[in-house]
Order: structure tokens, then C-alpha cells, then sequence
């Protein structure tokens, strides 16, 4: 990719690079190195685990001095809401960064989505990593505050810090008065590739069922589908 083709994402990101390969080294997987072994760059992932450092102390910054009432549990699990991989996939989509990611072949190909999501909340870092290096610290801090912690009023709003079990329990004590319960309904597959179906419960009423490769997964996903339902 021409270094001229990264202009539209600096506009995006608010930042001109100095250092072009900077930028273009954030937006570049391991798989891509495995076909083009010429290309004088590395791959992202320590570029990633620099920016997971500086986006969480920026995050920390913000909430300590912005939450100054809150205690550091309630502020652990707020951080953890603006940090995980969901969110920085929800920046990455916001910043259009898919469409400069530097990829194998085959990767490129790949349509698992959560496997895409996962790449590029990591280029998400990478690039806060890369704008560190090339920009300093206070550079870093405004695209962070700008893109991330920007969401936190939503977060709040929405309780998206809890858990979707722990969200569907608040709202069933608060709506109902009632403690939701979870049955395991259906299991099946091979000891290392099982399935399970489970029933997620309101008393007696079954409200939703979720599926995963686990019992939890398979809670979690009844957990979202209530509140869908529900429209807690």
C-alpha cells in the first residue's frame, strides 16, 4: 500500500504521521509478513502491546480523575468496559480501519468474523502504540479521550459494564422481583467438542434459550437473547 492511500485514515485518526511505516507497521498482521518476506516492516503485535499500555493508563487517568466518588472496584469494572475487545472492534469499525489493514491472502479471505473482530481490535492498540511513539504521550491521550473514553456515558447508560448474565439479573430483580435460574436442556457432541442448550428462567417461565461450546457461553448467549426479548 502507497504511504500517500494512508492520508484519508491520518484525517480520520487526527494525527499526521511523521513516521509513515509507523502507522503502515500498526496496520500490518503477521500473516501478511509470511507472503511478502521483503517487505523491510514488522508485524504489529508489539507495536499492539505498547498501545495496550498506554490505553490503559489513559483510560485509568480518566475515570480516576473524572469518577472522583466512585470506589475502585465499580471503577476496574468500568475500565474493563472501555478496554476489551469489543469495544476497540466498535472504534476499528468507526475508524474504517479494515480497509487499510495489510493481510494475507487468505486472511483477507477468511469471513470468520470474530476472528476479524479480534484483529482489529488489536490494530486499534497497535495504532495507539504507533501514535505514541511517533507523536508522544499527549497526542496519545487525545485520540484516546476522543475515540474510547468518549463511549463511557453510553456504557453507564446502557450498564454495558455488567455482564449480559449480571445485566439480565439486575433487570429481573428490578422488573420482576425475581432471580433468573439457567437448566441445561440439550448436550451433545464428543467429550471435546460438546454443545449445550441452555433455558433461562424467570420462576417457572422459560424466557430465552442459548447455545455455546460451553455452559456459560450457552448461558451468556440465553442471557442476551432475554434481554432482547425483554427489551431490558
Amino acid at each position: 500500500m502507497a504511504q500517500e492511500t494512508l492520508k484519508p485514515l491520518e484525517k480520520k485518526l487526527e494525527v499526521t504521521f511523521e513516521n509513515k511505516d509507523l502507522l503502515r507497521q500498526a496496520l500490518t498482521h503477521r500473516s501478511y509478513l509470511n507472503e511478502h518476506a521483503d517487505l523491510n516492516l514488522g508485524h504489529n503485535e508489539r507495536l499492539e502491546f505498547l498501545g495496550d499500555a498506554v490505553l490503559e493508563i489513559v483510560i485509568t487517568e480518566f475515570l480516576y480523575l473524572t469518577f472522583t466518588e466512585v470506589d475502585e472496584g465499580s471503577l476496574t469494572s468500568w475500565r474493563a468496559s472501555l478496554v476489551n475487545s469489543k469495544m476497540l472492534y466498535a472504534t476499528a469499525v468507526e475508524l474504517g480501519l479494515e480497509s487499510y489493514l495489510y493481510l494475507s491472502h487468505g486472511e483477507a479471505k477468511d469471513k470468520n468474523k470474530k476472528s476479524r473482530q479480534y484483529i482489529l481490535a488489536n490494530a486499534v492498540e497497535a495504532v495507539i502504540g504507533a501514535i505514541y511513539l511517533d507523536q508522544g504521550l499527549s497526542v496519545a491521550k487525545k485520540f484516546i479521550l476522543k475515540f474510547i473514553a468518549s463511549k463511557m456515558d453510553d456504557i453507564l447508560e446502557n450498564s454495558a459494564y455488567l455482564d449480559p448474565k449480571s445485566r439480565f439479573q439486575e433487570k429481573a430483580q428490578e422488573q420482576r422481583g425475581v432471580t433468573p435460574h439457567y437448566e441445561i436442556l440439550e448436550e451433545s457432541g464428543p467429550d471435546h467438542a460438546k454443545t449445550f442448550v441452555v433455558g433461562l428462567y424467570l420462576e417457572e417461565e422459560l424466557i430465552t434459550r442459548g447455545q455455546g461450546s460451553s455452559k456459560q457461553e450457552a448461558q451468556v448467549a440465553a442471557a442476551l437473547a432475554g434481554l432482547k426479548k425483554l427489551a431490558w
